[in-house]
């Protein structure tokens, strides 16, 4: 324990003494490219240089805490600029946690909920006053309450808050304005106040003067740093983006009126994640063109009043219409998912793009589609394509599985024992680091969902909480590894010092078994890591082949093999008919190439994954192999990177949230 412990205590040292946004970033990076399985970065040439003041406003707030430590790390890993974050003062007094977040130099701000009281007694609404005013029921609103601070409703309404602008009395008192939600509204003027059970409880949040937050960060920016904020505000899993809060407005408009020579660029940022609540998934993070805060929009603010307001409001407009550019705001799940279908028909048979190739076409169908979904031969196709995912399901294959379900009978018998062997050695070589850490799995997975219960509870706009999930199981993660590592370390050493002798272990091996054992188990967590990843690939490959060996298969697995032909040609032929139509210039910026040349690429091949690769060489019967006799891909540059996904991996795909400019600002 002890040398854990002591380990953790020279980190923080080290993070304090030294460069410690670097070191904390570095730090963060290692857990990021633990926890994801590829972080992919576009559009890097958009973040302008030094000195250059600019404000990175991203969303979707898709994952938590992990959003801000991505954001951070991908910036100064390509401009080599530090970031940073708008951070609760409450957190900046944690052990680690304060540490990290004033070694990334954040800037702490107050926030009222965290100061937030229970108030006195129960309130409601009458029916015959205006319903900015409010009554109470045993309240002490004069002792309790002053005008600029906030009365604040449960979560079940909306949570909805106001503020106080006149207190009449103990019982009555009245609002600046109306309660943002209409259902807290509702629920007030029903209530009846001589039945005191049915009122409602409250909150009562003190008035937090935050001039010394927007002065730490109108400081950062003369200095010509980089501010990082996410404009809905709290993280959310909705596949639209969040109104946006005047925040980040008052930061750039009051920057540039405190400095008339300041000129405050705004980067858009959009994040896009693979199936982000799990562990070993993907990201995409888009930097958009810089936005230039306009002159006539820093006047109008400095004026105050309403001008100000109508300032702030306007430049939120040219934040959105920025976040547009690397965001698609999908209007429900449903179609999310048809699109996912839709992209997946498009891709020629055996080839799966980059990832930057995977966000651009989901982004492109799903801005044809928005635009063109009342059209008849869009409302069939949705309807097949729907008809085809049932089908899929019900056979337990996934789309990219359907070609190698079709193989003959013996080749697939000789490629499933042969696969089987490969998951066998995988598997052993994953085994010993996987049952050491399984503990933590299995802890993090059950708090991460007990967590998002609560967060899913006390929210109003979250959908399954899964924003919630990945930051707690790296935070869990980050608390029982060094715990579970001290009792396997303290475990060794008392096992070797009392059975060393019967084991015939010298006397230096028994004294440095604290040591070994700690160098040791990384290495375990990361075999477990890197060949239980590509055992999990084999093993996805599996089903196809077990359901073409049942007998009676082969003429529904024809069947649905010609449907997926016939619904590929169908969507292409759509494509080419809305395509011009949608996008200028659609032939010279098609992501995927109309014809393909004859062989499979180089870079296709690279990018295979182990097993994929060896059936290429022994068997020759891969999906890839048998697209390149057929096609290949064309791809657009993109300054990425980013590697093609395997085969196995499809299924990363599935609840992608893509998030990238729109084809009409093309």
């Amino acid at each position: 324990m002890s040398i854990v412990v002591g380990l953790i205590i020279i980190i923080v040292f080290l993070i304090k003494q030294l460069d410690g946004y670097n070191l904390a970033t570095k730090l963060w990076r290692t857990i990021i490219y633990i926890f994801f399985r590829e972080v992919v970065s576009r559009g890097i040439y958009n973040i302008p240089p030094q000195p250059t003041p600019v404000i990175f406003v991203a969303g979707p707030h898709h994952n938590q805490f992990l959003d801000g430590i991505i954001l951070c790390s991908e910036v100064l890993r390509a401009s080599n600029r530090k970031l940073s974050f708008l951070v609760a003062s409450k957190s900046m007094h944690r052990f680690f946690i304060g540490d990290m977040a004033r070694a990334m130099e954040s800037i702490p701000v107050k926030r009222a909920a965290d100061a937030a009281k229970s108030g006195i007694g129960s309130i409601y609404m009458s029916h015959s006053a205006p319903t900015t005013h409010i009554f109470g029921i045993g309240t002490q609103f004069t002792r309790q309450l002053s005008p600029n601070m906030s009365i604040a409703l449960p979560s079940s309404l909306g949570g909805a808050s106001a503020e106080v602008v006149d207190i009449l009395n103990d019982s009555h008192l009245i609002l600046k304005k109306d309660l943002s939600k209409p259902q807290a509204i509702s629920a007030l003027k029903a209530i009846n106040p001589t039945t005191t059970t049915q009122a409602i409880k409250y909150k009562v949040m003190p008035h937090i003067d935050q001039h010394s937050m927007y002065k730490a960060v109108y400081d950062r920016l003369e200095d010509g740093g980089c501010i990082g904020i996410f404009p809905e505000g709290g993280s959310h899993d909705k596949t639209d983006l969040l109104p946006l809060k005047a925040g980040v407005s008052i930061m750039a408009l009051g920057a540039m009126s405190k400095n008339p020579n300041l000129e405050v660029k705004i980067v858009p940022v959009g994040m896009s994640y693979f199936n982000a609540h799990k562990f070993r998934s993907r990201a995409v993070i888009e930097f958009g063109t810089p936005r230039t805060v306009p002159r006539d929009l820093v006047h109008l603010f400095s004026k105050g009043g309403s001008d100000k307001r109508l300032a702030c409001s306007s430049l939120l407009n040219i934040i959105y219409d920025g976040l547009k550019t690397v965001t698609v705001r999908a209007p429900d799940y449903e179609t999310l998912m048809l699109i996912q279908a839709g992209r997946r028909l498009y891709s020629p048979p055996g080839y799966h793009p980059p990832l930057g190739e995977v966000v651009e076409l989901n982004r492109r169908l799903i801005a044809g589609y928005l635009d063109y979904k009342d059209e008849p031969k869009i409302q069939q196709l949705k309807a097949k394509v729907l008809r085809y995912n049932r089908r899929l399901k019900d056979l337990g294959i996934r789309d990219h599985q359907v070609d190698s379900a079709a193989r003959s009978p013996l080749k697939s018998a000789t490629l499933l024992f042969y696969r089987i062997e490969l998951l066998m050695v995988w598997g052993a070589l994953a085994l010993p680091g996987a049952v050491l850490h399984l503990p933590v799995f299995f802890v993090a997975k059950s708090i991460s969902k007990a967590k998002a219960k609560e967060a899913l509870a006390a929210s109003t706009v979250k959908v399954k909480a899964r924003d919630v999930i990945g930051t707690w199981k790296v935070l869990v993660s980050l608390a029982l590894i060094p715990l579970l590592y001290c009792f396997y370390i303290t475990s060794a050493t008392l096992a070797a010092r009392r059975y060393g002798e019967s084991w015939q272990l010298s006397s230096s091996t028994i004294t440095w078994t604290p040591l070994w054992t700690l160098a040791l188990l990384p290495c375990l967590g990361m075999s477990a890591l890197k060949f239980g990843e590509v055992g999990m690939d084999i093993y996805k490959s599996l089903p196809p082949l077990f359901l073409s060996l049942i007998p009676g298969n082969e003429n529904e697995i024809q069947k649905l093999k010609s449907t997926r032909a016939s619904l590929s040609k169908e969507l292409n032929d759509i494509i080419e008919e809305y395509g011009p139509k949608q996008i200028e210039n659609f032939e010279s910026k098609r992501v995927v190439a109309k014809e393909q040349p004859s062989l499979i690429s180089s870079e296709q091949q690279s990018n295979l994954s182990t097993f994929q690769w060896l059936d290429e060489m022994l068997f020759g019967w891969s999906a890839s192999k048998k697209a390149g006799e057929e096609s290949q891909p064309v791809s657009r540059s993109d300054e990425s990177g980013g590697s093609t996904p395997a085969v196995g991996e499809e299924g990363d795909f599935d609840a992608v949230v893509s998030f990238l400019e729109t084809a009409k600002s093309k």
